[in-house]
Order: structure tokens, then C-alpha cells, then sequence
């Protein structure tokens, strides 16, 4: 049996009223309009990388051309250099005629280099002469050939760290993030993680002809208190397990794998609500704690490491000190 198409999956939508999602959805707007050449987008695995590249192609002038989507993690490097640049006849064996690269068959339109982290330091070289003169080569050709493209890069990685540890070039990361765009992880959404197990639940008993269309409370406490590391991918693909395998109208907590809810008994609930409502607290109270908490993991994430930390944010670490000093915190 398919799977659910792209067209008709909730990732095929940003869906969600959290305030992070709302900015983006406003940012993609923004910048998918812009004349930005190059945009790198910061999230971990399954936030929806892919999903935000493909909008702001469509939300571009570009969306009549070709979105070319390239994993640098899924092509072996031997072979890396031909599938973007393509290659000419007898450039080497096996090239038995010419091909037209990746990159070439974008023109006019956008390039997603997804896990850009990936690419040894040859490619990377060649990837910065490419955003910065607008041209390259076909392997075996002493030509050049100009295209006219925007690059969209993702990592889950914080770039500024693999440049400090010497796996990544800082020219290119500089070329790269000059608009930067990170996005929350599932955690960190409130309810939004409920709009997206309803959505998909929709989704898949069109698809499957099941009949599930809501959460037991008891599944409801474990969602919100598991940590979600493969977020709204990881959703997905729990939700569609148990449409295809389970009967009933309703998630129940024998549906969920033993080690969910494991883990979710044993970590403290996430929030509930999109904002500071419930809370008790005046406006500025509740955002000055939403701050300190925020800062305060990604710093335990970066293990106090101050630049590792504002990147991540999306802040420079001048900002970042301010923040700290503002809401009372020391370095870890």
C-alpha cells in the first residue's frame, strides 16, 4: 500500500498557531520574496527542513522554475561533483556521453542542498566559487557556464562549531548564512503537536480507510511529555503505523511503542500552551521565564559554549550577552 502523497500529508503544510510558527510562516513570506541568493536554514532532523525550502521557492518569483532538491548526504562523493555539475564525454570511465548536471537543470529556478555539513572540503571549495560567481565547470571541460539560481542549504549541525573544529570552510559559511532561518523543534510547539497527530490522522484514513480520529487522554499525557527527537517526522510516521496496524476509533496507549511511553514517564511535561496563558503570571513575567528557559538549554545543549549558543538562536554573541545579562543569568 502508498504511502500518503506529498500533496495531501500534513508536512505538505505548515501547520500550527505556535507564536515560532507563525513568525515563520510571516519569514518565509518575507524572505521567499526576496532577492536573497543564498538562505541556510538551521533545524534538527524532522522539523521540516525540506518542507520550508519548498515554500519559499513557491513563495518566490522562481516558483515557474524548477526546485531541484539534493541530499549531499545520500551521494556518494566520487560521484558528488558529476550529479551537480554534470560531466562531459570521456571526462572519465564510463562517461560515455555528456550529462547535464543538477545545478544546470535548476536554472531559473532553486537548488536545496540538504545536509550541506556533508560535503567534503573539495566540493565545499567548489560550491563557494559557485555562489560567489555565479558560474561552473562540467567535469572534463575547460568551459565555463554561467546559471542563475537560488541556493537554499540545511543542516541539523551548528555550522559555527564544525568551523571551529576545522570540518567546515568559514568563507562558505559566511556566503551561506547570510539569512538564516531556524526552525523549533516539535518540543517546543505546545499544541501544535496535536493539530499535526490530528491532521495526520485525517490523512491517513483517507489513504488507509482506517477510522482513528482521536487521542485517548492517556496517549495525550504521553505525547505532551515525550521529547519527540525525530519531531514532527517521528509523529508521522507513529501515527501512520497505527492507522495501518490498529482498529478502533481511538489512539489508545496500548497502540504506543513500550519504549515512548518509558521515556515519556520519565521526563516532565512539556508546555501546554502556546503561550503564557494559564500561567497566572502578568505577560512579562511568563516571556522573561519562556527566555531564560530557552537560553538556558541551548547553552546546556552547546555546553556553555557562548558562540555555539547565539548561532543556534539566531543571535550574535553580543546579543546573547546582553539577553543573559538582562534576564540575570552567568555562563554555564
Amino acid at each position: 500500500m502508498n504511502r500518503p502523497e506529498p500533496s495531501t500529508a500534513p508536512s505538505a503544510r505548515l501547520i500550527g498557531e505556535h507564536p515560532s510558527i507563525v513568525r515563520l510562516r510571516q519569514l518565509i513570506d518575507r524572505v521567499g520574496q526576496s532577492k536573497a541568493r543564498t538562505v541556510l536554514i538551521y533545524g534538527e532532523t524532522g522539523t521540516g527542513k525540506g518542507l520550508v525550502a519548498r515554500l519559499l521557492h513557491h513563495a518566490s518569483s522562481r516558483t515557474a522554475a524548477p526546485f531541484v532538491d539534493i541530499n549531499c548526504a545520500a551521494i556518494p562523493g566520487p560521484l558528488l561533483e558529476s550529479e551537480l555539475f554534470g560531466h562531459e564525454k570521456g571526462a572519465f570511465t564510463g562517461a560515455v556521453g555528456h550529462k547535464q548536471g543538477l545545478i544546470e537543470s535548476a536554472d531559473g529556478g532553486t537548488v536545496f542542498l540538504d545536509e550541506v555539513r556533508e560535503l567534503d572540503m573539495v566540493m565545499q571549495a567548489k560550491l563557494l566559487t559557485l555562489l560567489d560567481t555565479r558560474r561552473f565547470r562540467r567535469v572534463g571541460s575547460v568551459r565555463t557556464t554561467d546559471v542563475d539560481v537560488r541556493f537554499i542549504a540545511a543542516t541539523n549541525k551548528i555550522l559555527l562549531g564544525e568551523v571551529k573544529a576545522g570540518a567546515f570552510r568559514d568563507d562558505l559559511y559566511y556566503r551561506l548564512q547570510v539569512v538564516s532561518i531556524n526552525l523549533p523543534p516539535l518540543r517546543e510547539r505546545g499544541d501544535d503537536l496535536f493539530m499535526l497527530a490530528h491532521a495526520h490522522l485525517d490523512v491517513c484514513n483517507k489513504v488507509y480507510g482506517s477510522r482513528m480520529s482521536q487521542l485517548d487522554p492517556e496517549v495525550e499525557d504521553v505525547f505532551r511529555r515525550y521529547a519527540w527527537p525525530g519531531n514532527v517526522r517521528e509523529l508521522e510516521n507513529l501515527i501512520e503505523r497505527i492507522c495501518l496496524l490498529e482498529d478502533g476509533q481511538q489512539v489508545m496507549l496500548k497502540h504506543l511503542p513500550d519504549r515512548i511511553i518509558r521515556e515519556a514517564r520519565n521526563a516532565r511535561p512539556l508546555p501546554a500552551a502556546s503561550g503564557a496563558g494559564g500561567t497566572g503570571q502578568p505577560y512579562h513575567v511568563a516571556t522573561a521565564q519562556f527566555q531564560k528557559q530557552l537560553i538556558g538549554d541551548v547553552l546546556t545543549e552547546c555546553r556553555g559554549n557562548l558562540g555555539d549558543a547565539a548561532a543556534r538562536l539566531g543571535l550574535t554573541r553580543h546579543a546573547l550577552r546582553h539577553q543573559m545579562q538582562k534576564l540575570e543569568m552567568n555562563s554555564l
